[in-house]
C-alpha cells in the first residue's frame, strides 16, 4: 500500500517513518513556528501569502533555515503533488509546515551542539477530515467564551504563528464542560473578543461585518480573503474591539479558517445569535468563495464526510 511522503530535516520518508527527537525544543519548550495550507480540486490555495508570514515569524524567532521561500514552494508543491495522487479525486489536503528552534542542550550536553541551533523543518499533508466540520454547515457553532484569557501581546506577539498553544488545549477543555461540541471563544484582559484556537470570529452588527483588530489575534489569511470577498459584494467590514455582549445580541456571527474556508456560528454561551440559524452574510459569503475556488466548499465537506465515514465502518 502506497503511503504519505513527509519531508523532515532533508529528507522525504513515508509519514510512519518519520522521527521528531524526544530533544527537540518544539517539544521541551513548545519552541515551534508553523503555517497550514490547504488544496482545491489538489491544487494548494493562496500557499504564496503562508509561506511569507513563515518566513516573517522565522525572522522574529531567529530560526535561521537552509532553504529560501522559492525552495521551500517548490518542497510543498512536489510533496503536495505526490500526497494528492493517494486521495479520491474530491477529497483535498491540508499542508502543513513548521519549524522549531532545533534541540536543548539541557538533554544532550556539549555533543547537541551540532542541532541546538540548527532547526528541526518538517512539511507534511493530511486528508482535510471533512467529518469534523460538515454538520456544522447548517447547525452552526456553539462558542464559549471561558475564564482563560488570551495572551497578551507582551507575552506574545500575536503575528507569530506559533504552536505554544497549552492555553487553547485548556480553554478548549473548558468549553467542552459547557458543550461537548463547543469551541472556546478567549477574551482578553480587557474582555474583548480576540478568536477561536483555529479561527478568526466575526460578527454582523448592522449590516456590517466586524472583526478583532490585529491587536492580539492573528491576522488570517481567511480573514483577508473574507474582507476581499466582502468588498466585491459591497459589504462593509470593519476592524474593532468588542465585547460579548455585542456578540449576543449580532445579527449573526461565523469563523473563517484554512480548512473549512466559513463556518456559521449560531450560539455563545448557550444564546442563540440572531435566530440561531446560519445568516444571510454568512451565506453570500460562502457563495462567493465557492465561486473564487470553483467549488462548492459545503457541498464537498458534507459528500466527503459521508464517504470518510462509509470508509471508516467498512474497516472496523
Amino acid at each position: 500500500m502506497l503511503e504519505p511522503l513527509t519531508y523532515l530535516n532533508g529528507r522525504m520518508t513515508p509519514v510512519s517513518e518519520a522521527r521528531l527527537s524526544i530533544f527537540d525544543l518544539g517539544i521541551v519548550l513548545g519552541a515551534s513556528v508553523t503555517e497550514m495550507a490547504r488544496t482545491f480540486r489538489h491544487e494548494c490555495f493562496h500557499l504564496a501569502e503562508h509561506i511569507d508570514r513563515l518566513f516573517r515569524s522565522l525572522k522574529y524567532t531567529g530560526f535561521e533555515i537552509d532553504m529560501n521561500r522559492d525552495m521551500l514552494m517548490d518542497l510543498a508543491l512536489d510533496l503536495v503533488r505526490h500526497n494528492a495522487g493517494l486521495i479520491p479525486d474530491r477529497h483535498d489536503l491540508g499542508l502543513v509546515l513548521f519549524v522549531t528552534a532545533g534541540t536543548s542542550l539541557t538533554y544532550t550536553g556539549l555533543a547537541g551542539m551540532a542541532t541546538h541551533k540548527k532547526p528541526t523543518v518538517c512539511v507534511h499533508t493530511f486528508p482535510l477530515p471533512f467529518e469534523l466540520w460538515a454538520p456544522k454547515y447548517e447547525a452552526g457553532q456553539h462558542v464559549v467564551t471561558p475564564s482563560i484569557r488570551h495572551l497578551p501581546p507582551e507575552c506574545l506577539d500575536p503575528k507569530i504563528k506559533a504552536r505554544s498553544r497549552m492555553h487553547w488545549y485548556l480553554a478548549d477543555e473548558q468549553a467542552r464542560l459547557v458543550d461537548p461540541q463547543a469551541i472556546s471563544l478567549l477574551l482578553d484582559s480587557q474582555d474583548c473578543i480576540t478568536e477561536t484556537s483555529t479561527a478568526n470570529f466575526f460578527i454582523v452588527e448592522g449590516g456590517r461585518i466586524v472583526t478583532p483588530t490585529g491587536r492580539n489575534s492573528l491576522a488570517g489569511i481567511s480573514q483577508g480573503i473574507v474582507r476581499e470577498l466582502a468588498d466585491q459584494l459591497g459589504i462593509p467590514f470593519e476592524q474593532r474591539d468588542f465585547q460579548t455582549y455585542d456578540v449576543v445580541n449580532a445579527e449573526e456571527a461565523f469563523t473563517s479558517s484554512t480548512p473549512y474556508c466559513l463556518l456559521p456560528v449560531t450560539r455563545v454561551n448557550k444564546k442563540p445569535i440572531g435566530n440561531g440559524l446560519p445568516g444571510p452574510v454568512f451565506q453570500q459569503l460562502l457563495e462567493a468563495w465557492n465561486e473564487l475556488v470553483g467549488l462548492d466548499v459545503a457541498e464537498q465537506m458534507q459528500s466527503g464526510a459521508a464517504e470518510r465515514i462509509a470508509e471508516f465502518e467498512s474497516q472496523r
